[in-house]
């Protein structure tokens, strides 16, 4: 990937996750370039299929485009930064990612966005004003 591909896609993200909306500044590795639409599906390198990723949820990913809804059984397709909005697929309750339409709920569960480590440490950076949850 060109080196100007990827500031562009850092600077458009302002250093959180796309996803969850971590902090990459209080990661341990440094956030991944994603694939929206996964090379093996036809997805181009492009600023406009890519977005800042930290490592649990690109590794939950993988080249998944879809998963199945925990509410309603069905194949749904997943959160795309780039043409959905994230306040009108998710909201927070405390340090808990909610999804508010089926397309959230399924990024939730396949990306595994509320595991024990990361609310835990979600958790823990809103008591030290550390985690503005930027939407």
């Amino acid at each position: 990937m060109e080196a100007a591909l990827e500031r562009e896609v850092r600077n458009r993200a302002g250093g959180f996750c796309e996803y969850c909306r971590f902090p990459e500044a209080y990661h341990r590795k440094t956030f991944h370039i994603d694939h929206i639409t996964a090379e093996q599906h036809e997805g181009l390198t492009e600023s406009k299929n890519l977005a800042l990723c930290c490592s649990h949820c690109n590794l939950n990913k993988g080249p998944n485009i879809a998963g199945i809804d925990p509410i309603t059984k069905r194949v749904t397709r997943l959160y795309s930064p780039r043409k959905d909005r994230w306040r009108k697929h998710f909201a927070w309750n405390g340090a808990i990612v909610v999804g508010l339409t089926s397309i959230g709920r399924t990024t939730i569960a396949v990306l595994k966005m509320n595991s024990g480590i990361r609310v835990q440490l979600r958790a823990s950076l809103i008591s030290a004003g550390l985690f503005p949850r930027k939407n």
